[in-house]
């Protein structure tokens, strides 16, 4: 009787339902106590279903690229420089516009030789026979516009600060300017301390002063009066001896909307019975910047 039992739960066991809650029928006590003690909790099952013993794996984070770092850097590097330019540029507008600009004929008398020198270099420029001419010529204005720089600002200005004084730029240029811009010719000494080589005058310093005259000259021709530079050539001639006096001469040769195109030289002022001697030469082509209309309140020292 016992053997059969055991032979009524194995078969019955091969045929277990597949779920765990399915109704045992036909079965008898024996056998049903028999498969009843074999279920396995739903609780177990349902925790082998739903939980997992593999661990979840969490996708590597993805590293910024250099390129993306130089950019980023680029453009906080971008952004600093404008807004400290922007800052710049309102202090010094707002230092300009305090301080008042001298007319052409009160920069004449602003002027006071500081030695001896300085009163010789003076004398014999306003007393030269050229000045004389271009002063009796209605067609052109006398002025100094480096002294039109307010006093506070002429110390961080190449020509007007840095290179002027004993041994230097001597006495502010005497600058004539033709009206409209068509000309302008300014007389000025060239110190012993502006030399290249021993005792000649440094090619460089004589590339700043034509760039200078040159842009001074066209700047009434354009429409907001200011320009920068887009080219400038430049022959050297001959040797331009310290501790003399020279001329620069310019001419507008063209202008086209913001665009005008000037050509000068630097020569000796001729003494008398003498021709003048051309030293350098050069064309240059100034180009208005587009924000022109803006900048007047900046430039406007130059007119």
């Amino acid at each position: 009787m016992l053997r059969s039992s055991t032979r009524a739960v194995s078969t019955t066991a091969r045929l277990w339902p597949t779920h765990p809650e399915a109704p045992i029928k036909g079965s008898s006590a024996a056998q049903r106590f028999a498969l009843t003690s074999c279920r396995v909790p739903s609780s177990r099952v349902f925790r082998h279903r739903f939980y997992s013993t593999e661990a979840t794996e969490v996708p590597p984070r993805q590293s910024r690229s250099r390129f993306s770092r130089l950019v980023g850097f680029t453009s906080i590097a971008v952004v600093a420089f404008t807004a400290g330019f922007l800052y710049q540029t309102q202090q010094t507008i707002s230092r300009l516009m305090a301080s008042p600009i001298p007319s052409d004929q009160e920069t004449l008398g602003l002027f006071n030789p500081s030695d001896a020198k300085a009163q010789e270099v003076e004398d014999h420029i306003q007393n030269h026979p050229l000045a004389a001419e271009l002063r009796a010529n209605p067609a052109f204005t006398e002025s100094r516009p480096h002294l039109k720089i307010p006093e506070s600002l002429r110390a961080r200005n190449l020509t007007a600060g840095t290179l002027a004084g004993p041994d230097k730029i001597v006495v502010p240029p005497l600058v004539f300017s033709e009206a409209g811009g068509k000309s302008l010719v300014s007389i000025l000494y060239l110190g012993s301390d502006l030399s290249g080589h021993p005792g000649i005058v440094h090619g460089g310093l004589l590339a700043t002063l034509l760039d200078e005259t040159l842009a001074r000259c066209c700047f009434p021709a354009l429409p907001n009066k200011v320009a920068v530079t887009a080219n400038l050539s430049i022959d050297y001639r001959r040797p331009a001896f310290a501790e003399n006096y020279c001329v620069l001469r310019a001419e507008t040769v063209k202008v086209e909307g913001r665009k005008a195109w000037v050509e000068g030289r630097i020569e000796s002022l001729p003494e008398e019975g003498t021709d003048p001697v051309v030293l350098v030469e050069a064309k240059a082509l100034f180009i208005e910047p587009k924000q022109a209309a803006s900048m007047p309140s900046l430039y406007k020292i130059v007119d």
